[in-house]
């Protein structure tokens, strides 16, 4: 059972792109059609980040990808870090990823702009504890050992979660492992908790290997972000793509929210996961997205997540967030603070 659940969780996961740390080769594939054509001048191709189970399977459940007049090279990535290396690289002229990474990535002063932002719920970040564990409160972490992967939303998640509690990163035991190694050692009793976000909650849920002692609902921002490569934004040709690309997704994300079940389907087809965990995280967490501006306020709590890992010496210097964000694909868009999506409880 064990080895089936890290077998799953191996896997490269989410809408956005999961916020996790580490490295990792691209793997690469074209998608779209249309010839490939953009303004009747000759072939553009857009190079995308994305994960399985992301960007490209929304859009194409969607029908997103259908009539493009330009080519798009997907580059499937095991995370955020290392899609933005490859974008600060040049390689990549757009991909998502979570709230914490852009902040990891401005912290080495890499060359990103922040495009376009999603908004959820928090619901889906949460510590984990086993079954039978004493631990009933956050407060109760004082101590103990707890897994998460750096860099990550979780990160953060952990931090806000302990200063809720009057604790400090100090006052615990932090062990940080990539989510295969974290799994393991949750379920092997080498940690006493381990904070990881959707779908590797409700996985965890779902085996009934955990139960949640908290999540970030109301302690993080539950932003998600697509980020570009200022060099492709200056070209206006693929600045137009990314612009189309950017409603694509909106249609695609809103399009999720519709079709909650069908999309579980896909996303667990694409990821192996199981059918009924698919679907427990897209109504947890995956599904609940809207499409927001990266405005002032989105921008003020990307401030605090940096403001408080430059006090933590987690990055090498202090950031001006603000610095790498693009507005220009703001226009029309809802406010940052506008509410995820729910889900009725008989859906």
């Amino acid at each position: 059972m064990r080895r089936r659940l890290a077998s799953a969780l191996l896997l490269p996961l989410a809408l956005p792109l999961a916020a996790c740390s580490g490295t990792s080769a691209a793997d690469t594939s074209t998608g779209g059609s249309g010839g490939g054509r953009t303004d009747g001048k000759g072939a553009l191709t857009l190079n995308v980040g994305d994960q399985k189970g992301g960007s490209e399977a929304a859009l194409r459940a969607a029908g997103e990808l259908d009539d493009l007049d330009y080519k798009i090279r997907w580059s499937t990535f095991t995370s955020g870090p290392p899609l933005l290396e490859a974008l600060n690289a040049k390689a990549v002229d757009i991909g998502g990823v979570g709230n914490t990474p852009p902040v990891f990535a401005a912290g080495a002063n890499s060359k990103i702009s922040i495009v376009a932002a999603s908004h959820g719920t928090a619901k889906g970040d949460t510590i984990l504890v086993p079954n039978d564990s004493k631990l009933k409160k956050p407060e109760d972490l004082k101590g103990r050992s707890i897994a998460v992967t750096q860099g990550s939303s979780a990160h953060y998640q952990l931090v806000a979660s302990l200063k809720k509690a009057g604790l400090s990163l100090k006052d615990v035991q932090v062990k940080y492992l990539q989510p295969a190694d974290a799994l393991a050692a949750f379920t092997g009793g080498k940690v006493d908790a381990w904070a990881v976000w959707d779908p590797y909650t409700s996985q965890v849920l779902r085996g009934k290997q955990g139960r949640v002692l908290t999540d970030g609902d109301g302690l993080t921002n539950g932003l998600a972000f697509q980020v570009a490569a200022p060099s492709s934004l200056k070209d206006s040709k693929k600045a137009a793509a990314i612009g189309d690309y950017l409603k694509r997704l909106k249609r695609a994300q809103d399009w999720v929210f519709k079709h909650p079940e069908a999309w579980a389907k896909v996303w667990a087809k694409d990821t192996g996961l199981p059918y009924d965990v698919a679907l427990d995280a897209v109504k947890r967490t995956n599904g609940t997205r809207v499409t927001v501006a990266v405005d002032k306020p989105a921008i003020a709590s990307e401030q605090q997540i940096a403001d408080t890992f430059a006090t933590l010496k987690l990055i090498p210097r202090k950031v001006d967030f603000a610095s790498f964000v693009d507005t220009r694909f703001n226009g029309g868009l809802p406010a940052s603070t506008t509410a995820p999506r729910t889900f009725d409880k008989e859906s």
